[in-house]
C-alpha cells in the first residue's frame, strides 16, 4: 500500500517543496508508509515557512491518503476535449499530458 500527499482544494497529488519555498504537483510522488508521507508533510511545513495560525499552513492545505483510496473517491476530474476527434471527455485532474488524449504529445507518440 502506499500513500499520497494532495492538495484539498484541488486534489493534485503535490511532489517535493523546492528551494523557493514552494510545493508543486507531481503524479509521480508517493510513499510507501504513513509514517514516510507524515514525515513529508512535516518537512513541507518547514520549507514553507508559515506560522501555524496562517489558513495557508500545510496542514490545513494538504491531506494524506492511501492511493487506492484516493484515486477511487477523492480525486476530482476535469473534462477535456480529444484533440482529433472533437469530442469532450472526462478524466482525473492528475492524469500526466502525455497519457491525455486533449494533448498533442498523446497523439505524436
Amino acid at each position: 500500500m502506499s500513500y499520497v500527499i494532495y492538495e484539498k482544494s484541488s486534489t493534485f497529488i503535490m511532489g517535493k517543496t523546492g528551494s523557493d519555498g514552494v510545493t508543486r504537483p507531481d503524479h509521480r510522488k508517493s510513499y510507501r508508509t504513513l509514517g514516510a508521507a507524515k514525515a513529508a508533510l512535516t518537512r513541507i511545513c518547514k520549507a514553507e515557512k508559515l506560522l501555524p495560525t496562517d489558513p495557508n499552513y500545510a496542514l490545513f492545505r494538504y491531506g494524506i491518503a492511501a492511493s487506492a483510496f484516493f484515486h477511487q473517491n477523492i480525486e476530482k476530474s476535469r473534462k477535456a476535449t480529444n484533440m482529433m476527434s472533437g469530442k469532450e471527455f472526462v478524466e482525473p485532474v492528475n492524469t500526466p499530458n502525455y497519457m491525455s488524449p486533449a494533448s498533442e504529445s498523446y497523439w505524436s507518440m
